[in-house]
């Protein structure tokens, strides 16, 4: 089953995606279908010598060497009961391939984003993976952090503090920037990363929605024109609004066109970086490429 089929989602800023839809053990999991390259019958996995307990070990597709991480393992779920019946998504995230081994695919659905909710800290604990609930008619779809468990494996796959080194002492405080970013821990990176670059001024949101409700506020009354950023950071996948559509709002907006807007996201591939210019984007950095994104920021405000 190739992705080859991403046309439908090429109009610009609709708020939708679609979703492939799997399962582990009795759980029912979905994944955004731009991360997906295929999905293939298990191939021979060679073990690697003091690997991760999450990752099986790697295979050969084609000409690739790719690692092969067991999702049940990552949640906590009960290992396959049949192994001869399972597949591989084989998704490219933060410019990595890795293959998901998952133990059955049904569908894909195409969604809008407002039917993801986030799950409640209580639910799922501060460290939790999973990032959306998508709530069907007759049962709950789970979004997992896929970014999150490809660098709790890999750490060097994230974003690097250190990285920043590069670019020298700045001071870049009188700065305000807005950044919509769904996961907590990219969140908390992106705080310790644009602060280690000068730019201390920094308000989060956790989804396009809050973020855009809090403009479009600003953006009403006269009287709050200082506090509106001067530079807006945005994920692309976000429950309630993604960043292309929150991008396209802005665009759109008379008080608010101006703000420059930079998309950080790990699906920034040649069909969705087309789709990011469309929709207004002034910038578009694929994670983990921090330095870059901090170059990018520079050029626009200084």
């Amino acid at each position: 089953m190739a992705n080859d089929h991403k046309g439908i989602l090429l109009e610009s800023g609709t708020n939708e995606l679609e979703v492939i839809v799997f399962s582990i053990g009795s759980g029912v999991f979905g994944i955004n279908v731009m991360k997906v390259r295929e999905i293939i019958n298990p191939l021979p996995v060679t073990r690697m010598p003091n690997g991760h307990p999450n990752v099986e070990g790697i295979i050969r597709l084609r000409e690739e060497v790719i690692p092969v991480v067991d999702l049940a393992k990552v949640i906590g779920f009960p290992s396959s009961e049949n192994p001869e019946q399972d597949k591989l998504i084989v998704a490219e995230l933060n410019q990595l391939k890795v293959a998901f081994h998952v133990h059955s695919v049904s569908r894909i659905h195409r969604i809008s984003w407002e039917q993801i909710e986030k799950p409640t800290q209580l639910s799922q604990g501060l460290q939790g993976s999973t990032i959306g609930v998508i709530k069907m008619d007759d049962l709950m779809i789970l979004l997992l952090d896929y970014e999150k468990i490809v660098v709790d494996i890999s750490p060097e796959s994230g974003l690097n503090v250190g990285q920043l080194k590069s670019l020298g002492e700045r001071e870049r405080s009188n700065k305000k920037l807005i950044i919509a970013e769904d996961s907590p821990i990219l969140r908390k990176l992106l705080e310790d990363t644009l602060t280690e670059s000068g730019y201390s001024n920094l308000h989060f949101f956790e989804d396009g929605r809050e973020a855009w409700d809090y403009l479009e506020e600003k953006a009403q009354n006269t009287d709050s024109f200082s506090e509106l950023p001067h530079l807006i950071i945005t994920d692309i996948e976000m429950p309630k609004m993604d960043g292309h559509h929150l991008t396209k709002r802005i665009k759109e907006h008379k008080e608010l066109n101006d703000i420059p807007v930079v998309i950080f996201s790990s699906l920034i591939s040649g069909d969705l970086y087309h789709k990011g210019e469309r929709v207004g984007a002034d910038a578009q950095v694929s994670k983990p490429e921090i330095v870059n994104l901090v170059q990018k920021v520079d050029q626009l405000l200084v």
